[in-house]
């Protein structure tokens, strides 16, 4: 009996610590939201959630989907406004490709990818020694680097299949 209760009280204090976890995350989203002029929303907030639930990078298809189980009358067309809110203030960023599909992503900082070039698929990488090449390589003379990312592509576990 004794191991049960604290097995039950180790269940409650894990929830506590996400729930408290998920506060967090929604203060510093309306703080970067209102800093760009963009109002909190608890559509906007659930879409949000969502992008910090995923491992992988989802398309606004994948996130409305998702997000129309918990707001049963949220269009797809208020999906795309609230990512493009969230990319826009900086609380989450957009990876676009030459075929017109956008991908979104819950980290803003500089970090690596991994993308399947068969379902478009796209998953973080931490780097290992990516960064000593990143120091080697030299722009062209005269060229000023704003911006930079890394990308290695190839084929997921699924698709090679």
């Amino acid at each position: 009996m004794q191991s049960l209760l604290e097995g039950v009280k180790q269940v409650s204090t894990r929830a506590r610590g996400k729930s408290s976890e998920t506060e967090r995350a929604r203060q510093q989203l309306r703080s970067t939201l209102s800093a760009k002029g963009y109002q909190f929303t608890e559509q906007r907030a659930i879409v949000f959630d969502y992008l910090q639930q995923v491992a992988h990078h989802p398309t606004a298809e994948e996130v409305f989907l998702a997000v129309k189980a918990k707001l049963p009358k949220i269009s797809l067309a208020t999906v795309y406004k609230n990512l493009e809110a969230l990319v826009e203030s900086g609380a989450a960023a957009k990876w676009t490709y030459g075929d017109g599909s956008s991908r979104y992503d819950k980290r803003t900082d500089h970090h690596y990818h991994l993308r399947c070039l068969r379902c478009g698929r796209m998953w973080d990488v931490e780097p290992t020694q990516v960064s000593d090449m990143l120091d080697r390589m030299r722009p062209q003379r005269g060229f000023q680097v704003t911006d930079y990312r890394l990308e290695i592509v190839g084929f997921c576990r699924d698709c090679r299949q």
